[in-house]
This record gives C-alpha cells, structure tokens and sequence, in this order.
C-alpha cells in the first residue's frame, strides 16, 4: 500500500507517517525498486496501533520504547506487558480526573442555566 493510501485510509499525514518510521514507531517499510515507500498489513498494524495510542495520550517515548522491546522478541513480553499495565494505570487516572473536571463543569453550567431562569422570570414580572 503506498503512503497515500496508507494516509487516507488512517487520517494521517505523510508527514506523521513519515515521523514514526523515522523515531521507529513503525517497524521498517519496504520500499519498492523506485524507492517508494510500500506499507505491508504489519505496517498498518503498527501505524493503526500508534494512532490509538496517541490519541489516547500516551508519549511518543513511551511508543518507542514498547516498539523497540517488541523487536526484540518474546523474551521482553513481560516488559512489555508492564509498560502496557503502567500506562493503563495512568490512562484510568486522567480518566478520573476528567470526571471530576465534567462534573464541575456540570455544575456551573446548572447555576448558569438556573441563573437564566431566574433573570427571565424577573424579566416576566416587570413585563406584567
């Protein structure tokens, strides 16, 4: 699959694509006789698994060094499962948080609208 297509079918930019082959977030694209990139369904993979990661806010550093340990090889699938355990523990946590944030936000958009409410009935009586 060229970049292009690689690019539309995840809504990403070459750009990016081109940034996470270079850091090492995905696993070396094969490039055809021309030189251009060609993306195997591995690739797709990795590229997919990184836009799920990131737009779920883990570190880039983080990526890197899950990638790194996976091309090592099975011996690192415990390290591997940590860094995942670890970086679900904080993911839960922002989580927690941003309930706590919607729930205040919540609350003073009720005082908000309430306070509509009041305004408009006082409106109401001086219209009488």
């Amino acid at each position: 699959m060229k970049i292009a297509e690689v690019c539309e079918k995840f809504g990403l930019s070459q750009d990016t694509l081109r940034y996470y082959e270079r850091i090492g977030l995905i696993p070396r694209v094969n490039r055809n006789k021309s030189g251009i990139r060609d993306y195997t369904e591995e690739n797709c993979r990795w590229v997919e698994f990184n836009k799920c990661m990131r737009s779920a806010g883990l570190p880039i550093e983080v990526l890197i060094e899950y990638v790194t340990l996976f091309q090592q090889g099975d011996q690192t699938s415990q390290a591997r499962k940590e860094l995942l355990i670890e970086q679900r523990k904080l993911l839960k946590a922002k989580m927690e948080d941003m309930e706590k944030t919607i729930g205040r936000l919540d609350d003073k958009i009720t005082r908000y609208e309430q306070a509509v409410v009041v305004k408009e009935k006082t409106l109401k009586r001086s219209e009488e």
